[in-house]
């Protein structure tokens, strides 16, 4: 059994927060998601605190969360999709617990964030794009920082928990996965 921290890192949309409380439920760990923890914390959604304060208060708070989540013990951490952005959070999720990379194609993100007006990286008039350039620049720190991804797309949220589950027990390999999950170890 892992009694390691797992942090779920990727785009927006992926399912951190869905697969994190299924992989949470698994694991007998608690589940957080930074987002909504600052948004607890603060009274406000995400969108008023980038309108009113801007991005880098914003990514100000999200560091002190995961500075502060990564201490704790027996946690599944979904974090923001621009988590990654600052070279201080991958440090403390790399080495403060395994690292999960949930992949998926921009038409997925896309689908999943087009009536969404709560996410304001994407109030902007072409959304594709926008989507697009965020996957080109945050696909590589999300690459560096992970231990092992997964691709999500079109896959049932408790099986990709389950499947990370398994790979975190040593149950299973990643090959042994499937190739619909798209699995594979980072390197170390």
């Amino acid at each position: 059994m892992t009694t390691r921290n797992v942090y779920l890192v990727g785009m927006m949309a992926v399912g951190k927060t869905t697969v994190g409380r299924h992989l949470a439920s698994r694991l007998d760990f608690t589940f957080h998601d930074t987002d909504q923890v600052i948004e607890s914390r603060a009274g406000a959604d995400i969108s008023w605190i980038f309108e009113l304060e801007g991005e880098e208060r914003f990514r100000d708070r999200e560091q002190q969360v995961i500075e502060e989540m990564t201490r704790r013990e027996g946690v599944v951490l979904a974090t923001g999709g621009g988590a990654v952005l600052r070279e201080a959070n991958r440090t403390v999720l790399r080495e403060r617990g395994i690292v999960v990379y949930l992949r998926s194609g921009v038409d997925l993100i896309l689908e999943r964030t087009r009536s969404d007006r709560r996410r304001p990286l994407l109030q902007v008039d072409d959304v594709r794009e926008r989507i697009e350039t965020l996957a080109a620049e945050r696909g590589p720190l999300y690459d560096s920082v992970a231990h092992l991804a997964i691709t999500v797309d079109r896959r049932p949220p408790k099986a990709i928990a389950n499947d990370i589950h398994d790979l975190l027990q040593g149950s299973r390999e990643p090959g042994a996965i499937g190739t619909r999950a798209n699995v594979h170890r980072c390197v170390s």
